[in-house]
């Protein structure tokens, strides 16, 4: 392909067929550590990069329950009090399984965390880490996400 049609494709057709953002939630879980504040990390199933627990919309759950339960289920968070508005949004490229990148953007609510479990939904599937805000947002790629973390 040459370089006009390349640049063709990707400053004019692919944008065309970009669909339009989704929406995720997800849990910014807090504690008071030893040394301060510190925010809960855990690894993506696909890459084992860090994230912070995230998923999609449920029927008949509200954006701050689902983001709870996606909390219980990849990071085993037991109990936790969650602010019911959104702190904040960031967003990022979620790769299809056709290849395509669909835009999304992700509505993060602050749970403080009182209680984990060692049993539960995922624990096999990924590994979970407290650390500083500052160190989170140096693990994390999505630069909203950084923001976000040292805004804390």
């Amino acid at each position: 392909m040459t370089d006009g049609l390349k640049k063709a494709w990707a400053e004019v057709v692919q944008p065309l067929l970009r669909r339009p953002p989704e929406c995720q939630v997800a849990a910014l879980c807090c504690r008071d550590g030893e040394d301060g504040l510190e925010v809960l990390l855990i690894t993506s199933r696909d890459t084992g990069r860090w994230i912070i627990p995230k998923g999609w919309l449920m029927d008949d759950k509200s954006a701050a329950e689902a983001a709870q339960i996606e909390a219980w289920e990849e990071a085993g968070v037991q109990d936790a009090d969650m602010l019911p508005q959104p702190i904040g949004t960031y967003s990022y490229d979620k790769r299809l399984d056709d290849g395509y990148e669909n835009p999304v953007e992700v509505q993060v609510f602050r749970l403080n965390v009182s209680q984990m479990a060692d049993i539960y939904p995922e624990a096999r599937e990924r590994r979970r880490v407290w650390v500083s805000p500052e160190e989170a947002a140096e693990k994390v790629d999505e630069p909203g996400l950084k923001t976000l973390l040292r805004n804390l």
